[in-house]
């Protein structure tokens, strides 16, 4: 097949899956798992604040929820699921060359599947913390990282406000470990909407006591601290962990000095960053220019 057959096709069934998730609600449906999720810890920020004098529709909310849909569908929409799609192809083409058609190099499918799920949460989470530090600690991918870190008032739309290229870079990682072990589609819909509440209840404007289980996972006391404007001078980001706290204990990341519940967000002149979502996208591009 050739590579503009490729890009036909992605486009044309990613419209028809995107039309089908917006017009047939089922409990295997992103759009409305991430709505219904989004509403749930909505209504927790309602009910129990953490940040009493912070208002419920909160600063910048509604550039946040536009983000969540952005990244969420019409990033894929607009060029994500076909840039994908030839990626992957390009790629088995390479393999093809080489003589290696099956990239599976670890069989997992006789495991019982509560254990493929576990195994699938896990590696998924550890790789995404590598990838985490690495854009707080190169130069150039901190500069698209950091219109995640523009928010100043922490809510759960602030989970998905990111810049379409760490897409890219995730993706980019994840891709060949959790190829190498086969997981299926069914698996990553099932991981990724558990990813999916646990991201938006660490954004989110809750006290969320875990007691020992703050050694596992993530909360929004921890997560507090990766957004805070001040941390030790000597420390390039804390508390990466995305769904597990795990990594961050173990590998000695972690940083919760005290409650951080009023701490200010952000980094060095946040509040000069733009504040519309067009400016935003523009704005890691702008700053390498100036660079060169």
């Amino acid at each position: 097949m050739e590579y503009w057959e490729v890009v036909r096709q992605a486009y044309f069934s990613y419209a028809n899956y995107l039309w089908e998730e917006i017009s047939n609600p089922g409990w295997h449906n992103y759009f409305y798992w991430l709505i219904g999720i989004s509403l749930f810890a909505m209504l927790l920020e309602w009910i129990i604040p953490w940040r009493k004098q912070q208002p419920r529709i909160r600063e910048d909310f509604w550039l946040d929820v536009f983000y969540m849909f952005f990244n969420f569908f019409l990033f894929s929409l607009i060029v994500y699921n076909a840039l994908s799609d030839v990626f992957v192809k390009f790629f088995r083409d390479i393999l093809a060359e080489a003589g290696i058609r099956n990239l599976v190099a670890i069989e997992i499918s006789h495991w019982p599947h509560w254990a493929q799920l576990l195994l699938m949460f896990i590696l998924r989470d550890f790789i995404q913390w590598n990838v985490h530090r690495l854009l707080h600690r190169i130069p150039f991918l901190w500069e698209f990282h950091k219109v995640h870190h523009s928010v100043q008032q922490m809510g759960f739309a602030a989970h998905l406000r990111y810049h379409f290229m760490e897409t890219l870079v995730y993706r980019s990682l994840e891709y060949i470990p959790l190829a190498m072990i086969g997981f299926g589609l069914q698996d990553f819909f099932i991981v990724y909407i558990v990813a999916l509440a646990i991201g938006h209840l660490n954004h989110s404007n809750i006290y969320l006591p875990l007691g020992p289980l703050k050694y596992l996972f993530n909360s929004p006391q921890m997560h507090i601290w990766h957004h805070a404007e001040h941390i030790p001078a000597h420390l390039s980001g804390v508390n990466f962990g995305l769904s597990l706290s795990l990594w961050d204990y173990l590998f000695g990341t972690v940083y919760m000095p005290h409650d951080g519940r009023d701490e200010k967000l952000g980094f060095s002149r946040v509040e000069r960053y733009p504040h519309s979502f067009f400016r935003q996208v523009a704005a890691p591009f702008q700053s390498l220019h100036r660079r060169e």
